[in-house]
């Protein structure tokens, strides 16, 4: 008997329907620096428009979404997942000061359901456009038997541009500068590990409705991860240094924040300073998890957090809530060891 593909399992006529499906979304990104079209091999990008900064350096994000992905399979809801997947990409790149320009993403899978992958692409769409970066490429994979068939893994990657002399690498940070932290909207992307120890994973506990959340378990661990792209701009435009950015995602508070420090530099940070979100409580709670193990894991409500000096905090604080997001003061930097102290 003849053998072919499709009977090893990977159906190339359902990779040619996905693609057709996902082109419309794809389309929402462009950006006018993307040269062809959709389906070549490569995806290229003009860099015409950075004659004019002195000193123009690439900035690149990689990160994939984790086993937040599980949620995701449980409660059969692929369309907010890719959102994730570009957040933790850009928003690294938006940390050291840079604009995404575009974004590639990667799907594999067990089996190629046209109208999941699509559903999957666009909330990647989704992120790009809040980012304002383009999808200019990607690949799904049909890997049957690697991957369960209703599974799949999804990563991504990103490159930004900035000019040299305005990255932002904390160098300039000194005693009494203040931290502005930027709300995160729940778990983001990181410590699913955990959260999936902490509850059941299964269909009736997701769909559980819970008073303090005002929503189910599944749609409050579900929630995409913000993205800060055009916050950090609007700080940028109203004229502010930020002198030193880190964005906080797996290792918490402990391991993010001084990595935005310099030597000799410490962090202070007030844990009443601002609201918590309610999931990590009831996770808090749930799991008798230990505040130290919390602000090591998770972000805590604080996706971002920034150095800037006193006298712009207003203005900082003004050009993030103009971006639509909420900030707070949180603490601020003392010379000492680096490193970070709750408070």
């Amino acid at each position: 008997m003849a053998m072919n593909y499709k009977e090893a399992g990977v159906d190339i006529e359902a990779g040619y329907r996905s693609v057709e499906l996902m082109k419309k979304h794809v389309k929402e990104t462009m950006r006018p620096e993307v040269l062809g079209n959709i389906g070549g091999f490569s995806g290229a990008f003009s860099m015409n428009a950075f004659k004019d900064m002195e000193e123009p350096t690439l900035v690149s994000g990689t990160d994939g979404v984790g086993t937040k992905l599980k949620i995701a399979f449980l409660m059969d809801r692929h369309n907010t997942i890719g959102i994730d997947c570009v957040a933790m990409c850009v928003n690294d790149i938006a940390c050291a000061g840079g604009e995404p320009l575009f974004f590639l993403d990667y799907i594999a899978c067990g089996k190629n359901v046209p109208e999941k992958i699509a559903d999957i692409v666009s909330g990647v769409a989704e992120g790009c456009k809040q980012s304002e970066a383009a999808l200019i490429g990607g690949e799904t994979a049909e890997m049957p038997g690697f991957y369960p068939v209703d599974e799949y893994d999804l990563a991504g990657f990103a490159v930004g541009i900035v000019d040299r002399k305005k990255m932002i690498t904390g160098e300039n940070l000194k005693p009494g500068d203040v931290l502005v932290g930027i709300a995160s909207s729940g778990v983001h992307s990181n410590g699913y590990s955990l959260v999936r120890k902490v509850f059941d994973m299964t269909k009736e506990s997701l769909a559980t409705y819970y008073d303090e959340l005002g929503c189910t378990l599944g749609d409050a661990l579900l929630t995409p991860t913000k993205i800060y792209v055009k916050a950090l701009k609007s700080v940028k435009e109203a004229g502010i240094t930020i002198k030193s950015c880190s964005h906080i995602t797996g290792g918490g508070f402990y391991e993010n924040i001084p990595r935005m420090l310099p030597e000799g530099i410490r962090a202070v940070v007030k844990k009443d300073s601002y609201p918590i979100p309610p999931i990590f409580r009831l996770m808090q709670e749930k799991g008798q998890i230990e505040d130290q193990m919390m602000y090591n894991t998770y972000n805590m409500g604080i996706g971002m957090m920034l150095g800037v000096d006193p006298a712009d905090v207003d203005a900082a604080i003004q050009a993030i809530e103009a971006a639509g997001e909420k900030a707070y003061v949180v603490g601020s930097v003392e010379a000492g060891e680096k490193g970070v102290t709750l408070c």
